[in-house]
Order: structure tokens, then C-alpha cells, then sequence
């Protein structure tokens, strides 16, 4: 689902060289261990980075039951909640479905995005997972694709979505800048090899030698988010470890500038 697009012509605009990247599992709302309702707070530090892209993960698309429990839930999506008046245009791709709800990934974002696409990696046995593939027009008539990920807590299973993820890069025009980014759940790393076969390099383990510790938000220790570039660079990647951030989800937000 996408917002309608901006009217504005881009042909005759600028062209742009970089776009300013934020990713982050929203935990439906939530703070970690479900105790607080902190979406309100959560749209207000999203705001704060002025990002032109933004990777959501575990964003929920309804919740009847949280409805009737919180008197500030918001009656519209999560997605549209945050994306408010600064990102005119997001996606959303359904992974879970639930008798209460759904929830899966989404983007936000500055700029027009032409079509998008969940593809379905759920495994057999275990969680429903996507990947949201959108494409999107950026000033200059430059094509720029974006995966927003979640992958599965079992290892095997990820193994196999990773597979999935390179399929998809395999089909991607080779030199089209992609940017790849979520809660990857490989806290051992074992996807590394894999996705740097399909052309990825991570942006911290480029500028920092490891990826970044993201899990849990408060005393970070497990490296599950990621941003990962191909024919990109990346400009000063930090991880979000301070107030309100340490409070507003179980995982620490990653942005990074974008540069071609």
C-alpha cells in the first residue's frame, strides 16, 4: 500500500547525490518489554533526524485490541502515524496476520516511490516474514531500489531467507544503487559471506570493522540491525544509543547519509 505520489514533475529538478537513511524496529509502538505505549514519542524522534528514507520494521497496519486499551492510539496505521507531513509517500508490506491485527514492514519517504512489491520469505514452521521491494525516482531521473528486511530468529530459516534476499538482488539491474536495511536477527553473523557474494557491503563493518550493536536498546550488546549498500557508499553510519531512542523500542536505530 502506498500513499498517492507527489504531482511535482522531477525532471527538471536537481539532481540529488545522497539521501540521509534511518532504519529502525518500532516494536509495534511499544517500549521494551511491552510496558509503555511510546508511538506518539517515537513519530517526534523519527521527525528529529529529518531523514529522506525510512526503514520501519514490526510496524503494525492495525491492532483492535491495543485500540481499546490505549486512549492516545492512533486510528490510522503506524506507518501513515509516522510518516505524518514529512514523508509524503510510504509502502507497506503485510507480514503477520493475527485475529487482533497485522503488523510487517514499511517505508517512508521524501521522494516519489514508482512500484513496490512484499515478497513473502517465511519458512515452514516459522514466523511470517517479508521483504518490501520499492523502487523509487529520485531528482535527475536516477532509479534507487530499497529492501526493508526482517528476517526470522531461527539460523537455518535465515539462511534460506538470505537466499531469497540475493535472488531478489540477482533481478535488481547491476547497476542501479540498492540500499538494504532492517532487523536482519544474525547475531552470529553467518550472513555476511552470503550477501557480500550478492555485491553488499554493510556500512559499519566498512567504516568500523564490525556491524553495529543495536540489542537490547538499553545495554546493547547483539549486532541484528543492518545497513547494507551496493553501488553506494556510505557517509558517517552511527547508531542512535542515546535518549529518547534508548526508550522507545528494544532495538537502537541505525542511520547513515548515502552517497553515489
Amino acid at each position: 500500500m502506498s500513499q498517492a505520489q507527489p504531482k511535482e514533475s522531477l525532471a527538471a529538478a536537481p539532481a540529488v547525490d545522497h539521501v540521509r537513511v534511518l532504519t529502525v524496529n518500532v516494536h509495534k509502538g511499544f517500549s521494551a518489554l511491552n510496558r509503555h505505549y511510546v508511538l506518539p514519542e517515537l513519530r517526534e524522534a523519527v521527525r528529529s533526524e529529518d531523514a529522506d528514507l525510512v526503514f520501519l520494521q514490526e510496524v503494525l497496519g492495525s491492532h483492535r485490541r491495543h485500540g481499546r486499551r490505549h486512549r492516545n492510539w492512533s486510528d490510522v496505521p503506524q506507518y501513515e502515524f509516522l510518516a505524518d507531513s514529512l514523508w509524503p509517500v510510504f509502502a507497506y508490506g503485510r507480514n503477520a496476520v493475527y485475529p487482533d491485527g497485522e503488523h510487517g514492514n514499511a517505508l517512508l519517504s521524501k521522494y516519489p516511490i514508482v512500484r513496490h512489491s512484499n515478497l513473502d520469505v517465511s519458512v515452514k514452521g516459522s514466523e511470517q516474514r517479508g521483504l518490501l521491494h520499492s523502487v523509487l525516482t529520485l531528482p535527475g531521473a536516477m532509479e534507487l531500489h530499497a529492501i526493508c528486511v526482517h528476517l526470522g530468529l531461527d539460523e537455518r530459516q535465515r539462511q534460506q531467507q538470505v537466499r531469497l534476499l540475493c535472488q531478489l538482488l540477482d533481478s535488481l539491474p547491476p547497476t542501479a544503487p540498492v540500499i538494504v536495511a532492517g532487523d536482519f536477527n544474525d547475531w552470529r553473523r553467518r550472513a555476511d559471506a552470503t550477501l557480500a557474494g550478492c555485491g553488499l557491503h554493510e556500512v559499519f563493518t566498512q567504516a568500523y570493522g564490525r556491524p553495529a550493536r543495536s540489542f537490547p536498546a538499553r545495554w546493547p550488546l547483539l549486532c541484528l540491525d543492518r545497513i547494507y549498500l551496493r553501488n553506494a557508499r556510505a557517509h558517517a553510519p552511527k547508531v542512535m544509543a542515546r535518549k529518547p531512542w534508548t526508550h522507545l523500542s528494544d532495538h537502537l536505530p541505525l542511520a547513515v547519509e548515502v552517497r553515489w
